[in-house]
């Protein structure tokens, strides 16, 4: 194992801070790696700092995490759900976990797909002491690096065969593999910031929402409070739908007649999540969308009316004249 042989500490440390952040670095092959080279006596490895090195990578990390969860609470809940497929769902499932297991869900959670990201966030959003924090989350990041790193130094001879076979293949496998992977993830990128940039060009005012209402234009006003925002609210705009993620993916597509404006909000000013439900509304026959200025609150900070009634998707298709694309005739 002569490539991996060039492994330090600082360099572990770093990708697994890294891979705390999300961020597309192969952590779990390098302490397995990191491990072999220990049992082998390669690269003047020790085991007991290739695991101090990742767990210090893990508790920098995650202690930044629980600090941001402490300081803006629910917000960065949102944030980090705003990355997965429904937002909400995955708020809810996230916070109905810690609060059956508490601290004690830090043990296991970087096991966990979905769980290891927003764990340290939601313990500080939720409360915990900080004391309580890094003991559960000391002991849950010795137990994940230790088992990675037992695995490399268990099976230190595999290891090697698979490293020479990376050193002889990984290429072709990174393009074969990743190639496609890359070139999703961009296309979905450049959608993104595009639908972006296009909703910060398209605003409209509470002032000219309400005219265009109370002159009875075809405005569908579309809620997202159940997308981001929390389940206490349930204020909204008259004549609003609100919308449920999932739901929304489902839905099929309409046939939407000429001069129907949509408008997009919610609590706050969270693009990202205007962005994801816009180009869903563009899937299914909806072109010309626009976001409210200053969202919900900027409508209540100027006095105009709100209801509790909201509108059922029926009474908003035959307001507006919309149709599923497969009952028109």
């Amino acid at each position: 194992m002569t490539t991996p042989a060039q492994l330090t500490y600082p360099g572990i440390t770093l990708a697994v801070f890294a891979q705390q952040f999300c961020l597309p670095v192969p952590s779990l092959l390098l302490l397995m790696t990191a491990g072999a080279l220990a049992a082998q006596g390669e690269g003047d490895l020790r085991l007991w700092l290739v695991l101090l090195s990742g767990l210090v990578g893990c508790l920098a990390a995650d202690g930044f995490w629980f600090w941001l969860g402490r300081r803006w609470g629910s917000g960065v809940i949102r944030l980090v759900c705003s990355f997965t497929p429904d937002p909400r769902q995955s708020r809810e499932k996230a916070k109905a976990t810690f609060d059956k297991w508490g601290l004690q869900l830090l043990l296991v959670a970087k096991f966990v797909p979905g769980l290891d990201g927003i764990s340290p966030p939601l313990a500080g959003a939720e409360g915990a002491t900080v004391r309580g924090f890094v003991v559960y989350d000391t002991a849950g990041s010795l137990l994940w690096t230790t088992t990675y790193v037992a695995i490399g130094y268990v099976f230190a001879n595999q290891m090697d065969m698979v490293m020479h076979g990376l050193e002889r293949f990984g290429k072709l496998l990174l393009i074969v593999a990743g190639g496609p992977l890359l070139a999703y993830v961009l296309w979905r990128a450049v959608r993104m910031v595009r639908m972006i940039r296009h909703l910060r060009l398209r605003r409209i005012s509470p002032a000219l929402l309400q005219i265009k209402l109370d002159e009875g234009d075809k405005v569908a006003v579309i809620d997202l409070l159940n997308y981001e925002a929390d389940e206490r609210v349930t204020a909204a705009i008259p004549g609003a739908l609100r919308v449920d993620p999932t739901r929304l993916r489902e839905a099929p597509k309409l046939i939407v007649p000429e001069g129907v404006d949509v408008v997009l909000y919610c609590s706050t000013k969270n693009e990202f999540a205007s962005a994801r439900v816009a180009e869903s509304l563009g899937k299914m026959g909806f072109a010309d969308v626009w976001v409210l200025e200053g969202g919900l609150a900027a409508w209540v900070l100027e006095g105009r009316p709100v209801s509790a009634e909201l509108t059922t998707p029926e009474q908003f298709g035959e307001r507006l004249g919309i149709v599923p694309r497969e009952n028109a005739s």
